[in-house]
């Protein structure tokens, strides 16, 4: 790969970032690509596949799979928030991102973040509900509430970045302009700071840790009184069938949450950027590739929609041949 310069005088602001990326050769590089190609793929296509059928298949319309939904929108945003540049980068090594450009990457990666965190919560107290008072469930988790939390849920992924996008634009950058990164987060971002940047980087720390810490102790809590309510049940077969409920939702929260507290809660990753590449990837390319196969393979209502909607597509064509 090319030696990359900066691009901006030193004397004054600059206004273009180069993102590093995955610096190899190039025959590595193009193998790089293919393979983060393959994942954004497999993650579009898969979340997509569970948008559509959650909206279309009768059986699904309940506050669990409606969750699931947003989850994979949010989900798409998500991924798609990072990896196309990523994928330039590697193919074409256009490593070149305006400062507007780099800002809008970062406030949209972390408002997806930050909703699909508060989401995670939201979905652990339904099946918190749902486990521990399921007489109740259909008037407690009722259509609108569920429509409230999931509002809640993007508005307050949208206002968490804030702080930290109204501190970073305010800030002089005059060089060099190399983020150590595949994106542009903010540690890596604000390293490149004229000024003293410890006491920003301090208030990012904590709203990072109050929404990652506050969602992910509620998630816990949802799934302490659940387990507690499941060990309760007198058969295995009853056990089984409640713990299977929430199975996916659990993996899923383990994967994302596993590595998002080590990369932004965990001072001590903020000095290795070569590693926070690494853990990156896991929370914001596989993670998100991994949730479509978790909710499908483990779960059968889904598997079973799938059939249905399949089969009503094979009978749709057969007819259409028919008729013509």
């Amino acid at each position: 790969m090319p030696m990359l310069l900066s691009a901006e005088p030193q004397n004054q602001s600059i206004t273009t970032f180069l993102i590093l990326g995955f610096p190899n050769t190039r025959k590595i590089e193009i193998a790089l690509f293919f393979v983060f190609l393959i994942m954004y793929l497999l993650t579009v296509t898969g979340n997509i596949i569970i948008i559509v059928t959650v909206n279309t298949d009768n059986h699904l319309q309940t506050p669990m799979y409606f969750f699931l939904g947003n989850l994979s929108l949010l989900d798409v945003g998500y991924t798609s928030s990072t990896v196309p540049k990523l994928l330039s980068i590697l193919l074409m090594n256009v490593h070149i991102i305006s400062f507007v450009g780099c800002l809008l990457q970062s406030y949209f990666f972390f408002f997806f973040g930050s909703a699909e965190c508060f989401l995670l919560a939201v979905m652990a107290y339904d099946r918190y509900i749902a486990i521990c008072y399921p007489l109740r469930y259909s008037i407690i988790m009722n259509k609108r509430i569920c429509v409230i939390f999931v509002i809640v849920c993007w508005i307050s992924g949208c206002m968490a970045p804030l702080i930290a996008a109204i501190m970073v634009i305010n800030l002089p950058f005059c060089g060099p302009n190399i983020i150590n990164h595949f994106f542009c987060d903010i540690p890596p971002l604000l390293k490149l700071a004229c000024i003293d940047t410890s006491l920003i980087q301090l208030i990012t720390f904590l709203f990072s840790a109050m929404v990652i810490l506050s969602t992910f102790l509620c998630t816990i809590i949802s799934y302490t009184y659940i387990g507690i309510t499941i060990l309760k049940i007198p058969s295995s077969h009853g056990r089984h069938k409640a713990f299977s409920t929430c199975a996916s939702h659990l993996t899923v929260v383990s994967l994302y949450y596993g590595t998002v507290i080590f990369m932004y809660v965990s001072p001590t990753t903020r000095s290795s950027f070569d590693l926070n590449k690494v853990i990156a990837v896991i929370y914001s390319v596989v993670t998100p590739m991994l949730n479509p196969m978790i909710y499908t393979l483990r779960n059968q209502d889904m598997k079973t929609a799938l059939k249905r909607i399949i089969f009503r597509m094979l009978m749709n064509k057969k007819e259409f041949e028919l008729s013509h």
